[in-house]
């Protein structure tokens, strides 16, 4: 069966109309025309955080590691002679100043100042009766019954019974004093560390040791400096109080906030070097004793310099540069010249103005003239 030339057109035309359709659906697919956005995107700029330079004071810091001790260490022994009877403290516990640390067996020195009282008031009764017999050998003497002689003994054992009572009652003190020394409390608010001798132990007065109690708030930072820096942290301390900073490695908390307290009397011509400690507070007991610490300390106040972070710079075979942000959100890659550099800003000596725009972050993404979109900063 043969189709007519009439229905042969038709069906090319036909065809002809479904690829016309399949085409026009293939370009305006949505994924098709999602192709087209990075192009777009590309013009919104890369996003970047930036910092403004400024222009002032800047203090230039040394940069030491330092270790934590306890700001009073005792070593805490009992100061007369006899057994522990018994320990009140945890080990590792917080005490008060007061507060009660252990006992040693008061029975003999309790017996002690009960003697001791004992001889207060036989010397107490004899100075009574020494007083009675002056009275009446004075009423004697002045009727010429006994002789001045004998008057002038009795008013001698008088003052014998007296100086003799005056002893006893030093002695019956002395001997309270120890019986309270049985009692052994904390000199100081502090931290206890182990028991260094348990009850039964037989104790020495001021020879034993109990155990060792640390003051731990405040707390002080032990750190040295090359002698040629003792200049310039003089001339800050007569600014007044010195600053100074401890970073306690793997701790994620802000760095402790101190002052200089001490600067040794002398350099050690060992090392070249001279101890200095800073004080800080440590309610939260961030600082232990023997602990290392990374300790920041301004030396230097420079007036009228332009600074930036340090995280800004970047280097390159041509030397330092930093990327500026210009009014038209576009960056210039500038070379600069830097001076001395603190914990977290360095000091731009040429290349740079006060109050223009560096990058901060997203410096890996940049080129000289790139479109940026500032994000913070």
């Amino acid at each position: 069966m043969q189709r007519s030339p009439g229905k042969k057109l038709v069906l090319i035309v036909g065809l002809v109309a479904v690829v016309a359709i399949g085409f026009g659906v293939w370009k305006h697919d949505p994924d098709a025309r999602g192709a087209d956005q990075p192009a777009k995107k590309a013009t919104a700029g890369v996003p970047v955080t930036t910092a403004v330079a400024t222009r002032g004071e800047i203090d230039l810091s040394l940069k030491v590691i330092g270790r934590a001790e306890a700001y009073s260490t005792v070593n805490v022994r009992s100061r007369v002679n006899g057994q522990l009877e018994s320990l009140a403290f945890t080990p590792g516990e917080h005490v008060k100043k007061g507060d009660l640390l252990a006992r040693v067996d008061q029975r003999p020195l309790k017996a002690a100042y009960d003697e001791a009282q004992g001889n207060v008031a036989r010397d107490q009764a004899q100075l009574v009766k020494a007083e009675a017999d002056l009275e009446r050998y004075q009423n004697m003497l002045g009727k010429g019954f006994v002789s001045r002689a004998d008057y002038d003994l009795y008013k001698a054992n008088l003052g014998v019974a007296r100086a003799a009572l005056e002893s006893d009652r030093a002695a019956a003190r002395a001997a309270q004093t120890q019986l309270e020394f049985t009692t052994i409390v904390a000199p100081f608010d502090g931290v206890t560390g182990a028991p260094l001798a348990y009850p039964g132990a037989t104790l020495t007065a001021d020879t034993t040791d109990i155990v060792v109690l640390n003051q731990i708030d405040p707390m002080r930072v032990a750190f040295s400096i090359p002698e040629d820096s003792l200049a310039a942290v003089r001339n800050s301390l007569r600014r007044g109080t010195l600053p100074v900073q401890a970073k306690i490695p793997g701790d994620d908390g802000q760095p402790l906030q101190g002052e200089l307290e001490f600067v040794d009397n002398a350099v050690d011509a060992t090392t070249g070097t001279i101890v200095l400690k800073g004080r800080f507070a440590n309610a939260d007991g961030r600082l232990t004793a023997g602990q290392f610490a990374e300790v920041t300390l301004p030396t230097t106040r420079l007036t009228d310099a332009i600074s930036i972070p340090v995280v800004a710079l970047q280097s390159s075979t041509a030397g330092t540069f930093v990327f500026v942000v210009k009014p038209d959100d576009t960056v210039e890659q500038r070379s600069i010249s830097t001076g001395a550099t603190t914990a977290d800003r360095v000091v731009v000596d040429k290349g740079l103005n006060a109050g223009e725009r560096v990058v901060t972050e997203g410096q890996m993404l940049l080129v000289d003239g790139a479109r940026v979109r500032v994000d913070k900063g």
